[in-house]
């Protein structure tokens, strides 16, 4: 079966263009680097020749908002009128846990825009929301940098390893259409900012980090519950600690 993956070259998109071919697909990693640009349309309907499913991973190359929330929607729009041309029977989209529960972050309100556009296409689609990755304890970290400290919340979250999330988007790939959304998180739930500091002292990271319940994430203000799965989430296996092992020195 031939599976394109959008965003194909990136930390998800690889892993799950790597796994789908481990089971005998022929999956197409599509990006830019491979002359597939989903904002120009460029190489998109010769991509999406002959496919059954679509994949899309892609992420914006900019986080403001207004740049952000035209990307998906350019991006998403000019997808779905290609899989209408290829007769493509599957739209699989990586989303995020919460999209709908943090209202300010404009990240998220692009990540709902596009799963509305995905919705209303026509096509046969899931959505995979899934929570952060641990990947990204370092790029968190960053954005919340003041000097030499780093300022969080005790919001919970419920991370999980890169690699399960791709298991769990291949997987929805090869099934049948959910018209709907499913939930994917790591086993064990910890706070953020406990989350971060577990991450930067084993990656012997010097800033110190600190509890600050006015500390903004990616722009947002949280709550507990706002970026944990509900009941019914697909679960992982690998937790933080044993992930830490095995990933040293953190990017």
């Amino acid at each position: 079966m031939k599976i394109v993956v959008i965003g194909g070259s990136g930390l998800i998109g690889s892993k799950v263009v790597a796994k789908l071919r481990e089971k005998g697909h022929e999956a197409l990693s599509a990006s830019p680097n491979s002359g597939v640009d989903t904002i120009t349309g460029e190489g998109l309907a010769e991509a999406l020749s002959g496919a059954s499913v679509v994949v899309d991973v892609s992420n914006s190359p900019s986080f403001e908002d207004q740049a952000v929330l035209k990307f998906f929607e350019s991006s998403t729009r000019n997808v779905l009128a290609a899989e209408r041309e290829a007769g493509v029977g599957h739209h699989v989209v990586l989303s995020v846990v919460g999209a709908e529960r943090v209202p300010e972050s404009g990240y998220l309100r692009a990540k709902r825009a596009q799963e509305e556009l995905i919705k209303s296409a026509g096509i046969p689609y899931s959505i995979v929301h899934a929570t952060q990755f641990f990947e990204f304890v370092k790029r968190i970290a960053g954005e919340a940098t003041d000097g030499d400290t780093v300022r969080l919340s005790t919001a919970l979250v419920q991370p999980m390893a890169a690699d399960e999330v791709a298991g769990a988007v291949e997987r929805v790939a090869l099934g049948t259409p959910l018209n709907g959304m499913v939930e994917i998180a790591g086993p064990e739930k910890i706070q953020l900012v406990e989350f971060v500091r577990q991450g930067l002292k084993a990656d012997g990271d010097p800033r110190r980090v600190v509890t600050d319940p006015k500390a903004r994430y990616f722009g947002a203000l949280l709550g507990d519950g706002m970026l944990v799965p509900e009941a019914g989430a697909r679960l992982g296996k690998v937790r933080f600690q044993e992930w830490l092992q095995s990933s040293l020195p953190l990017r």
